[in-house]
């Protein structure tokens, strides 16, 4: 008997004990995955959502991926697309432990018992030539437990992802080649539309967001038509409209796509679209940079029908709600982008005389000779990312679409002391809530009451304009649409509303382009100031 009680009182004590949570699961159209739970977010990782574009489906567009039977484990990160070593260390550099051609997989954190929450699809930066989607930085935990689901997605990179060849469009059905990392985008929001609703998502609610190479690639989505109806807003975080090159023909002096991956291809000894495809894909990519070839989309009539600026002009891009924005210290971490310091203000101002014609006065107005080092920094920094961000909430003020413009202004001691206050992609952090996962060599984010509160109102709004197409906060300052009045938001010690971002600076920019574009023979990016191109008064242009 006495046996007996002791039984029961285990069999008791077994039942009033709390369960061991199981892993969660999901049913998704694409397949069934377990995922794990982080406190009240659930995290799954490395699900594909296209087939792998290896052998002789490199440079294809990615086709969809059959539906898998049983549990698929999503519990660890895929690889990332093929991309170059750093050759040198600095603050971006932070390479992934596993790269291959195999990469097309998504991450999604949830919130736990989600429903109908809104979907927020981020595309990594990295000058379309590195990155990858589970940058410890992009960790979407935060987020999520702020009611939105977080895809991140990888997509082909460098030449494997954007090279253009006469025989790779000869072999399309569509006579067009190149843009196969845009098309991996496509393929992933795709993959979204299709099964977020399983993880309680709402496929009518999707935010496409990211930062510099990633906020390109949302213009690029905002631009396609193959995207359109794929999401329903957008943020563009230090995005530049840039010239494009056209797949066929030498335009706005960009040599044609095609005549670009023909040159890469010789330089890499390959003879036809064998050889290439049967190269080993890192040693194609390494080869291709050394070659000179550097990624950007292609303006091929069918996935990117015209150039950006073109296709925002005429109204034709994805109209959707949009926030977009940039640094103030873009250029610090960007030396690359700066042209050297003139040697004397005399020199400088002769420069941009000769550059700039009657355009020059302006143009001394806002960028003086008075300390050089400082203007250096500044008109690159206008000329890509500020002209674009200004251009982008006008075009979708345009368009009867509310857009959110910003000026990331914010510094810390760390930035600070190396000279890098707001510098490039320094905003990221804030927004995802992740200071303490950024690279080795970032500058550190102190963990004070003050910056914590500062991300979290970062966030909040993002998610907020993710909910509702609106950008609010609690507690902090009204982010008012552009609309007339050019208003925008200072992310500097707390988020400051105000309006007319640097007088001047867009309609300088915004004519010096258009004469670009009149002549036709000229390029648009960071070839701005003293390395500007004469630019002649071109025809209906300001």
């Amino acid at each position: 008997m006495k046996m007996l009680r002791t039984a029961l009182s285990a069999t008791a004590l077994l039942m009033a004990a709390p369960a061991i949570a199981a892993n969660p699961v999901v049913e998704a159209p694409a397949g069934t995955l377990e995922g794990k739970s982080i406190g009240k977010v659930r995290e799954y990782k490395g699900i594909p959502f296209a087939q792998p574009p290896v052998g002789p489906l490199r440079w294809k567009a990615p086709l969809p991926l059959p539906a898998w039977q049983g549990v698929r484990k999503a519990q660890s990160f895929g690889a990332a697309c093929i991309q170059p070593r750093p050759t040198a260390l600095h603050i971006y550099a932070n390479p992934p432990t596993k790269i291959s051609e195999d990469c097309l997989t998504l991450n999604v954190w949830t919130p736990e018992n989600a429903k109908d929450a809104p979907v927020i699809v981020w595309i990594h930066g990295g000058a379309l030539t590195t990155g990858y989607s589970h940058e410890a930085m992009y960790d979407g935990t935060k987020l999520a437990a702020r009611g939105a689901i977080v895809v991140s997605i990888n997509y082909r990179l460098g030449a494997l992802g954007y090279m253009a060849h006469p025989a790779l469009s000869a072999e399309s059905p569509d006579g067009v080649s190149g843009n196969y990392g845009l098309l991996d985008q496509i393929a992933a929001l795709e993959w979204v539309k299709a099964n977020i609703g399983a993880f309680g998502g709402d496929a009518k609610n999707v935010t496409i967001a990211g930062e510099s190479a990633g906020a390109l690639s949302v213009l690029y989505l905002m631009a396609a038509p193959q995207a359109r109806g794929l999401f329903h807003k957008a943020i563009a975080q230090s995005a530049y409209m840039i010239s494009t090159p056209s797949l066929k023909d030498e335009r706005h002096g960009e040599p044609a796509a095609e005549a670009t991956g023909a040159r890469v291809a010789a330089a890499l000894g390959a003879n036809d679209l064998p050889s290439l495809r049967a190269m080993d894909a890192s040693a194609l990519s390494d080869g291709a940079l050394k070659a000179g070839y550097f990624p950007w989309g292609t303006v091929d009539g069918k996935v990117l029908p015209d150039q950006i600026v073109d296709i925002f002009d005429r109204g034709e891009q994805a109209p959707v709600p949009m926030i977009a924005g940039f640094n103030i210290g873009e250029i610090r971490s960007l030396r690359m982008l700066a042209p050297p310091v003139p040697a004397s203000a005399a020199a400088y101002e002769a420069a941009i005389r000769q550059r700039y014609g009657d355009l020059a006065d302006a143009w001394l107005k806002l960028y003086p000779a008075k300390d050089l080092a400082e203007t250096i920094l500044a008109t690159p920094r206008d000329a890509l990312y500020g002209w674009t961000s200004e251009r982008l909430a006008i075009k979708q003020t345009a368009v009867g679409q509310p857009s959110y413009l910003y000026l990331f202004d914010h510094g810390y001691p760390a930035a600070s002391e190396y000279g890098l206050h707001g510098f490039h992609a320094s905003e990221i952090p804030f927004v995802f809530g992740t200071a303490s996962n950024t690279p080795t060599y970032w500058p550190k984010i102190p963990d004070t009451v003050a910056e914590r509160r500062f991300a979290t109102a970062m966030g909040d709004y993002w998610v907020s304009f993710a909910k509702t197409g609106k950008p609010e906060a609690a507690g902090q300052a009204a982010w008012r649409p552009y609309g007339k009045d050019a208003a925008f938001m200072a992310f500097a010690d707390i988020p400051r509303a105000g309006a007319r971002l640097m007088p001047g600076m867009y309609a300088l920019h915004e004519a010096a382009v258009c004469r670009r574009r009149a002549a036709g023979n000229l390029s648009w990016n960071w070839n701005s100031g003293i390395v500007s191109p004469v630019l002649a008064k071109g025809a209906g242009c300001p």
